[in-house]
C-alpha cells in the first residue's frame, strides 16, 4: 500500500474511532484490533473508486456507531467481508475476537462454497442464511443494513451495468426490511439511493422541480410554523416543530400508482410535533384541531395502537392557510428516536441512559417469526418469496371475540388471521363469522372487524388458499402441510409402483420393511443410487425420475443371493394382466387415490377415458385417452405408461376449458357468464383471445366442475344462449 494510501486508511479510521466514546476502553482496544486484522486481510485489495478496500468496512462501522451499537458488533463490521473476500475461516475470527463476533461476521457472509444452480438461487440462500441469523441478533441485519447503504452511496463508482440490478434488489429487499424494524431514516435514504440509480434522469427531473417549488413556499412554511408556535405558547405547551421533506421516490410513488399529478402531491406541508409526554400529545392534537380544520377521515391513533414495528404517532390532515394541506405527526421525543431509529433505538437507549423501550414495540414478533417460516418454507426461494410478503408494513387492525388486538397486512383474510392466532387454527377452520355475520375464508378483513374462528379437527388446509393469503406465515404453513401430505402420499404411490415392478419380475413383494432381509436389499440400492435412503428411492419413483422396472432389474442377482427367487406362477398372471385391454393400475382423483397431476392440455375429469404417465420431476400426470399429447408420450416412454380409472366418487372439483365463439353484441359476455352461474360452476378465468370489430369474438374460459356430467350440463346451458354461437371442450394438439 503506498503511503498516500496508508495516510487515507489512518485517518478514515481515526475518524471513526473519535465516535466510539461510549465504548469502555477495553472495547475500544478491541476495535482497534478488529481493524487491524481486517486491514491485513485485505490487503491488495481496492475498491473501484481506487481506494484500499478497507475503507469500507470502516465506513460501515462508523454507521453503526452512529446507532451506538456495541463492540463486537462494530468488530463484526469491520470483519464483515473477510470471510467471504479473504479465506478467513469461522474458526479464525472465533479465536480471535470470541463466539459472539464469529456468529455476527458468519450470518452476514454469502454462501460462496455452495453450488447453486442459478444467481437468483444464490442470493436467496444468502439472504435466508442472513434473516435467520437476523432472528436470533437483530445486530446482523443493523450490520448489513449499514453495509447496503455504504454500498449505494457509491454505486456510482461501479459499473454502470450493475446499477438497476443493485438498485433494484435494494428497493424490493432492503429498503422494505428496514421500514418493518422501523429505521425509517436508513429506510429513506437507501430509497432516495436506489431510486437515483434505478432511474436517474426522474431523479434529476424531480429533484429540479422540487427545489423549485420549495423556494416558491419557502414563505408559506415559516407562516405555519409561527402560527402553530404561537398556539403552543398560548396554551402553555412546550414543544419542538420540525418541518417534514418528502422525499422524491415517495413523490414518484404517488404520481405513478395513485395517478396525482406532481401540483397535487407537493400541495401539502409535513410537520412533526413533538412533546413531552403522550398526555401532551393528546392535548397538542386539540391545539391543531383550533388552529386549523381537520379533514374528515384522515386521522390515526398510533399511540393507542402501535404499528408492527414499535412505530407511535398521532398523524392527521389539517386545512392550512390558502388551502394548503398540513400532514402533522404528533409525538414525543421518546417516540420520534424510535420513529427514526426503530430496533436500532434498543442501543440508542442504552448509550442515553433511559429505559421503557419493551422488545415488543421494535418488532420481535416477526423476526421470531423467521425461525418459524423458516422450517415450513421447502427450499430458500420459497422462504424469500415468503418473508417479501410481510416485508411491507401497511396494516389493518381486527379484534378476536375477546378484544385482543391483531394487526395484519392490508389485504390480510380470514385464513391470514386464522394463522397469526395459531397454526393449529389456521390448519383446521371450519367455518368464520366477521361481525357475527359467516363468511367465506377469502374474505378480507377491514379496519375494526371482529372476527372468530370455528375449528374442526376433520377441517384441513386447501390448496388454493396460497392464491389469496397475504401473510408469509400463513403461505409457508399451507405449503409445509400440502408439502408433508404430498411426501406420504408419494411414499405409497412409490411402494405401489415398486411393488408392481416386483410382481412382472415374478416377486410376489418383498419381506417385511423392518426385517434384516428387507433392509439388506434397500441398502444395496442406496449402493447402486448414490446412497439414497428407501424413502429418497420411493419419491424418485413416484416422481417419475426413477424407472420401478429398472430398480428391480438392477438387483435381480442380488434377491436370489439374500433367498429369494421369482415365481414363475406370478410373473405369468401379472404379464397377463398388463395385455387386457384395460388393466386398472391405479385410482386416481380423490382422497384415497393416487397423488396425480392432471394435464393442462386437455384437463381430464371423472368420466372421462384416461392413462397415465411418469414425467420426470412431476411425478403421475393424467391425461385424457385421446388426448394427443398423452398418447405422443406414451408412444415415446412407454415404459412410463400407466393404465389408470378414477376412484369411486371423486370428491374434488376439477379444471375445464372451453373455447367460446361469441356473437359481437352489447351484454354477450354478461349472457354467457349468467348461463355458468345458472349451471352452479365458478368462472377461475376468462380469456379474449380474439377483440375488436370482429363479428364473432373468440374466448377461453377456465371453470371448475365435478365431472364430465356437470361439465355437460354446462355446455347445454351455454348452447341455450342467444350470443354464443358455438362453445366446445378445449384441448390441445
Amino acid at each position: 500500500m503506498s503511503a498516500e494510501h496508508e495516510a487515507l486508511v489512518a485517518q478514515t479510521f481515526a475518524a471513526f474511532a473519535s465516535t466510539v466514546e461510549y465504548l469502555s476502553e477495553q472495547d475500544r482496544a478491541r476495535v482497534a484490533d478488529a481493524f487491524a486484522f481486517a486491514k491485513k486481510a485485505h490487503t491488495g485489495q481496492y475498491r473501484n473508486s481506487g481506494e484500499p478496500y478497507i475503507t469500507h468496512p470502516i465506513a460501515v462501522a462508523a454507521l453503526c456507531a452512529q446507532w451506538r451499537l456495541d463492540a463486537p458488533a462494530l468488530m463484526a463490521a469491520l470483519l464483515h467481508d473477510a470471510m467471504e473476500d479473504c479465506g478467513i475461516v469461522k474458526q479464525d475470527i472465533a479465536q480471535a475476537f470470541g463466539a459472539d463476533v464469529a456468529e455476527l461476521v458468519d450470518g452476514l457472509t454469502k454462501l460462496e462454497k455452495l453450488e447453486f444452480l442459478s444467481r437468483e438461487e444464490n442470493q436467496a440462500q444468502s439472504f435466508r442464511k442472513m434473516l435467520l441469523a437476523m432472528a436470533k441478533d437483530v445486530r446482523v441485519i443493523l450490520i448489513k443494513l449499514a453495509d447496503r447503504t455504504h454500498n449505494m452511496r457509491t454505486l456510482s463508482l461501479a459499473p454502470r451495468s450493475k446499477w438497476a440490478r443493485i438498485a433494484r434488489e435494494t428497493l424490493e429487499i432492503y429498503a422494505p426490511i428496514a421500514s418493518r424494524l422501523g429505521v425509517n431514516a436508513a429506510c429513506r435514504e437507501l430509497q432516495e439511493l436506489a431510486f437515483a440509480h434505478l432511474y436517474p434522469w426522474r431523479c434529476q427531473t424531480l429533484t429540479k422541480a422540487v427545489e423549485k417549488v420549495q423556494r416558491r413556499r419557502h414563505g408559506m412554511a415559516q407562516k405555519i410554523r409561527a402560527e402553530l408556535e404561537a398556539a403552543f405558547a398560548q396554551r402553555g405547551i412546550p414543544v419542538r416543530l420540525l418541518e417534514q421533506q418528502q422525499e422524491l421516490y415517495q413523490i414518484y410513488l404517488q404520481m405513478t400508482r395513485k395517478g396525482m399529478s406532481f401540483a397535487k402531491v407537493n400541495d401539502i406541508f409535513g410537520v412533526q410535533v413533538l412533546l413531552e409526554d403522550v398526555s401532551a400529545c393528546y392535548a397538542g392534537l386539540g391545539v391543531l384541531h383550533q388552529t386549523y380544520r381537520p379533514v374528515p377521515g384522515h386521522f390515526r391513533d398510533y399511540i393507542a395502537n402501535a404499528k408492527p414495528n414499535g412505530y407511535q404517532s398521532l398523524h392527521t390532515t389539517l386545512q392550512g392557510p390558502s388551502g394548503v394541506q398540513v400532514e402533522a405527526q404528533i409525538r414525543t421525543e421518546t417516540m420520534h428516536l424510535v420513529a427514526e431509529a426503530g430496533i436500532a433505538a434498543h442501543w440508542l437507549y442504552q448509550s442515553q441512559g433511559l429505559d421503557g423501550l419493551l422488545a415488543d414495540q421494535l418488532n420481535g414478533r416477526w423476526l421470531a417469526s423467521m425461525l418459524e417460516i423458516e422450517n415450513s418454507s421447502a427450499d430458500a426461494t420459497d422462504f424469500l418469496n415468503d418473508v417479501k410478503v410481510d416485508l411491507h408494513p401497511a396494516s389493518v387492525y381486527v379484534f378476536t371475540p375477546k378484544n385482543q388486538v391483531v394487526t395484519l397486512p392490508v389485504g390480510a383474510t380470514v385464513v391470514d388471521f386464522a394463522y397469526a392466532i395459531h397454526s393449529r387454527v389456521g390448519d383446521h377452520i371450519a367455518a368464520a363469522q366477521v361481525n357475527g355475520a359467516a363468511v367465506s375464508p377469502h374474505t378480507v378483513l377491514k379496519n375494526g372487524d371482529t372476527v372468530q374462528i370455528i375449528t374442526s379437527e376433520q377441517a384441513r388446509p386447501q390448496l388454493g388458499w396460497i392464491e389469496f393469503v397475504k401473510t408469509g406465515r400463513a403461505r409457508s404453513r399451507i405449503r409445509s402441510y400440502f408439502k408433508h401430505v404430498d411426501q406420504q402420499e408419494g411414499l405409497a404411490l412409490g411402494q405401489r409402483l415398486f411393488n408392481r415392478a416386483l410382481r412382472v419380475a415374478g416377486y410376489a413383494a418383498l419381506p417385511a420393511p423392518e426385517t434384516e432381509q428387507a433392509q439388506a436389499i434397500w441398502r444395496q440400492l442406496g449402493v447402486l443410487y448414490q446412497g439414497k435412503s428407501r424413502e429418497q428411492l420411493l419419491l424418485e419413483m413416484a416422481h417419475g425420475r426413477l424407472i420401478a422396472g429398472e430398480l428391480v432389474a438392477q438387483i435381480g442377482r442380488f434377491l436370489q443371493d439374500v433367498g429369494l427367487r421369482p415365481d414363475a406362477l406370478v410373473m405369468s398372471k401379472e404379464r397377463m394382466v398388463a395385455q387386457q385391454v384395460a388393466p386398472v393400475v391405479l385410482a386416481v382423483g380423490g382422497a384415497d387415490g393416487a397423488p396425480a397431476r392432471y394435464a393442462v392440455c386437455c384437463r381430464p375429469l371423472p368420466g372421462d377415458a384416461i392413462a397415465g404417465q411418469l414425467v420426470s420431476g412431476r411425478g403421475l400426470e393424467v391425461h385424457r385417452l385421446e388426448c394427443p399429447v398423452g398418447q405422443r408420450r406414451r408412444d415415446k416412454e412407454p415404459a412410463s405408461a400407466m393404465a389408470l380409472e378414477w376412484v369411486d366418487e371423486p370428491q374434488a372439483e376439477f379444471d375445464a376449458t372451453l373455447l367460446l365463439h361469441l356473437r359481437n353484441t352489447q351484454g354477450a359476455l354478461a349472457e354467457a357468464a349468467l348461463a355458468v352461474a345458472r349451471a352452479g360452476v365458478n368462472i377461475l378465468r376468462l380469456e379474449m383471445l380474439e377483440e375488436g370489430r370482429l363479428e364473432i369474438l373468440e374466448a377461453r374460459m377456465n371453470v371448475a366442475v365435478r365431472n364430465r356430467g356437470h361439465l355437460e350440463q354446462l355446455l347445454k346451458n351455454l348452447r341455450r344462449v342467444r350470443s354464443v354461437q358455438r362453445v366446445e371442450r378445449f384441448m390441445a394438439e
